[in-house]
């Protein structure tokens, strides 16, 4: 499974490591995932999603059917 956010997209960046002597190596930046499950009462079922910490504050704002809804107009849900 790949490390994106299902609700804002987000995925892996890449970046440099700099060391103390200013010495540059490439490193992955992964953005904070969490896998939580979400009551959904319009469609009357949970559903187990793959969310960074941004996206549970998106939910936690306009409700779960409403980013699910937004996230799937956008292609980031593909259930």
């Amino acid at each position: 499974m790949a490390r994106t956010c299902e609700i804002t997209g987000k995925g892996a960046i890449r970046g440099n490591k700099v060391s103390h002597s200013n010495h540059r190596t490439k490193r992955v930046f992964s953005p904070n995932l969490q896998t939580k499950k979400f009551f959904v009462p319009e469609e009357n079922k949970e559903i187990t999603l793959r969310v960074s910490a941004e996206g549970i504050r998106h939910i936690n704002k306009n409700g779960v059917y409403a980013s699910i809804k937004k996230a799937r107009e956008k292609g980031y849900t593909t259930k």
